[in-house]
């Protein structure tokens, strides 16, 4: 089942467009890394996508009304800005606000959702800290709980994983590699190229404001997009372990 449709996506600023013809779609089951330079235009793409930008073409996240939309996807945008020392647990229950009627109480649905969100992120032990006082890092997870805890059928977040130690951001992208193997999907903004290889079944590579490569990541990441692109060379190597990617030298 097709749970993004984008058809001709574009945005201007000043008159100047920075994306331009941009057709996706994505369905149940995948895990799409969005890759690309910095500047390339990806969270412009991820933002217009959801309706947040003024836009041309069509988007069947754009075209629904708020309170849809919010029941099909939940959006995690780069700002990790927590404005309120409200508890962790108080804080990822707000996910579960596009379920609730106005003035309705947190059910016991509610309350199980808001529970796999925080031992998917492991933050059981957190519950009654105050969001304001954990480090950044922390913080990061507790937000990404938050979307969690939406239990939409997509998952949109950009740049999830930065500022994650080694362990959480490994963490991080199994449990939106285990969404995607139950049915759901996710769409991740990163820049860590072997994370992205080594998690996602699809990259799509947007740079200059246009999607220029989108598929399996290693017929993506081949060294002439990698040079165009990036402005790198890489080693891969398939392992016992799962595939292996590393950038190593920035080409001339």
């Amino acid at each position: 089942m097709t749970l993004l449709s984008v058809e001709n996506l574009g945005v201007s600023r000043r008159g100047r467009p920075v994306l331009q013809d941009v057709s996706l779609q994505v369905a149940e089951g995948e895990l799409v890394g969005l890759i690309g330079p910095n500047g390339a235009g990806k969270t412009t793409l991820m933002r217009a996508v959801l309706g947040l930008l003024p836009h041309s073409g069509l988007s069947s996240l754009a075209q629904l009304s708020p309170r849809d939309r919010g029941r099909r996807v939940a959006w995690m945008p780069q700002s990790r800005e927590i404005a309120w020392p409200v508890s962790v647990e108080t804080l990822v229950t707000l996910g579960r606000i596009p379920h609730l009627a106005p003035g309705q109480r947190i059910t016991e649905a509610d309350r199980s959702a808001i529970d796999r969100a925080l031992a998917r992120m492991e933050l059981q032990d957190f519950r009654q800290r105050q969001a304001t006082a954990l480090s950044g890092g922390e913080q990061a997870r507790v937000l990404i709980a938050r979307a969690l805890a939406q239990e939409t059928p997509l998952l949109m977040t950009d740049e999830p994983i930065a500022g994650l130690d080694p362990a959480h951001q490994i963490s991080t992208m199994r449990a939106f590699a285990a969404l995607a193997a139950e049915g759901r999907a996710v769409i991740v903004s990163l820049h860590d190229l072997g994370l992205a290889v080594r998690h996602c079944s699809r990259l799509i590579v947007v740079d200059g404001g246009r999607i220029v490569a989108d598929g399996p990541p290693l017929s993506v990441l081949t060294p002439d997009r990698l040079r165009a692109s990036f402005g790198i060379s890489a080693w891969f190597q398939d392992t016992d372990q799962g595939p292996v990617f590393q950038p190593l030298e920035v080409l001339g």
